[in-house]
């Protein structure tokens, strides 16, 4: 509604301006005028903030354009912050998420939705839809449409490879992107980010590839089909594949520089391979981006598990795909995975005490719950008994929403821990036993991933699948 006041503003204004200029026979005091002048030039930076481009008469923004970056702020100083790099709010609960679908324009993904992936995959949902974890999604009902009358799409997911391990934050959208290449028996690729992590980070090239190759293990320890899954680095793929950087160049050229300013808050000062990352992100939303997987159909939609905060990504995506003749993508947002210390924050890879780390062993997790995972409960045993504890602030209760499989156990947890009958220590120490071996198991795995299997997965090559 902003947007539009403002352009209904913007025509007013210029219809005045323009018509005292030309001299035609309507008078307007000189004062109006000069007035009128310094409200549109006020106007026009306010559009350019909203939207991230120029206004241009006649021409309105499209759909996905209207909310770049994390949109107006609606609370003032409560207002969550979520962008691909930063994710942050005062509330103890965690995002407001909620408020972020308004914010980003997406849709719930609600018990309708859940209920419809149940019928058409025929398996009980995954407990990351059943309990919201996946919680918002962008043309979901379009993909099962055309799943339903036999049209099939592929999977797309990614990793900035920062460091050489991973945590368990990191595992989320990987975990559920398996349970859908299992469940609709479809082909996916993975993106390793390993050029943005060089643009944004102080590392080295070869550092980035070399944590790319070593991300992919822990990947690829998650269980993918190697004959329908391709992972890649950017800095390999990019310049080995014409297709893929033809659409890379197809992107940036229909996204202007105030665009990717409005959308990702970049400044004059970022250097310009920043300013064209975006459309490598982008580019592999479009099937012919690899000719080996799919030759040259561009028509097989893509549907992006991932979480909410590499949605501006996508926004700018799906607002191009229509101009290069694509289908735009649909997505799967998943909420943040918290810090130990808190859900104000998601976990960090740069702070060792805020993540449970891939290679942690059985002590260190032990020691890193007990000592830093934020609890819900209550300063003495005394008042915990008799007031209970707050699960929805309690990490270590988070945590257990994520990886617990049985829900009835949860809800007990749940209970148990709000009316007191369950204790901190307790309950610290479900996590830590439900951790220890998910991570050992883990560890296990990945050392039976040898070099070779990395090349395997890596090779571009034709995948079996049916679409």
């Amino acid at each position: 509604h902003e947007v539009i006041y403002i352009c209904v503003s913007l025509v007013f204004l210029y219809t005045m301006v323009v018509t005292h200029l030309m001299s035609v026979s309507i008078w307007v005091p000189q004062a109006e005028i000069d007035a009128a002048v310094k409200l549109l030039l006020k106007l026009k930076v306010d559009y350019k903030q909203m939207t991230g481009q120029d206004y241009k008469a006649g021409c309105p923004p499209s759909e996905n354009s209207i909310a770049p970056d994390n949109g107006p702020a609606a609370d003032g100083a409560d207002e969550d912050t979520v962008d691909p790099w930063n994710v942050a709010t005062t509330n103890a609960k965690g995002v407001d998420y909620d408020k972020l679908i308004v914010r980003f324009g997406s849709n719930k993904i609600d018990q309708e939705l859940v209920d419809r992936i149940e019928k058409v995959a025929g398996q009980t949902p995954h407990r990351f839809l059943r309990r919201g974890i996946f919680f918002s999604h962008r043309d979901m009902h379009q993909v099962l449409d055309a799943y339903e009358k036999n049209k099939s799409f592929y999977l797309y997911t990614g990793r900035g490879p920062s460091s050489e391990a991973m945590h368990v934050g990191h595992l989320i959208p990987f975990i559920f992107t398996k349970w859908l290449q299992d469940v609709f028996d479809i082909p996916l690729v993975i993106q390793l980010t390993d050029d943005e992590k060089y643009l944004w980070k102080d590392l080295t090239l070869e550092d980035c590839h070399r944590f790319a190759v070593e991300n992919a293990k822990d990947i690829i320890a998650c269980g993918f089909d190697v004959n329908k899954t391709f992972i890649f680095s950017d800095l390999d793929y990019m310049g080995s594949s014409p297709e893929f950087y033809r659409n890379v160049v197809k992107i940036q050229k229909h996204v202007t520089y105030n665009q990717v300013k409005g959308i990702f808050g970049f400044t004059d000062s970022d250097c310009i391979g920043k300013i064209s990352f975006p459309a490598i992100q982008a580019a592999p939303s479009f099937s012919n981006s690899f000719p080996q997987i799919f030759g040259s159909r561009k028509d097989i939609q893509c549907l992006i598990p991932c979480a909410i905060d590499q949605d501006p990504y996508f926004r700018m995506t799906r607002d191009v795909a229509p101009r290069i003749g694509y289908p735009k993508p649909a997505l799967l947002h998943s909420t943040f995975f918290p810090a130990l210390q808190g859900a104000q924050t998601k976990m960090s890879a740069s702070d060792a005490n805020s993540s449970i780390f891939l290679t942690d062993t059985p002590k260190q997790i032990k020691n890193k719950v007990n000592k830093h995972a934020f609890s819900g409960g209550k300063d003495t045993v005394e008042e915990h008994r008799k007031y209970g504890g707050n699960p929805d602030v309690d990490v270590s209760f988070m945590y257990l929403t994520f990886f617990l499989e049985d829900d009835e156990q949860l809800e007990k947890i749940k209970q148990d821990y709000a009316s007191g009958a369950l204790l901190t220590g307790e309950l610290k120490k479900m996590l830590i036993e439900t951790l220890q071996p998910m991570i050992t198991q883990h560890q296990e795995r990945r050392k039976q991933v040898t070099d070779e299997t990395v090349k395997q997965f890596m090779t571009p090559r034709p995948l079996n699948f049916k679409l």
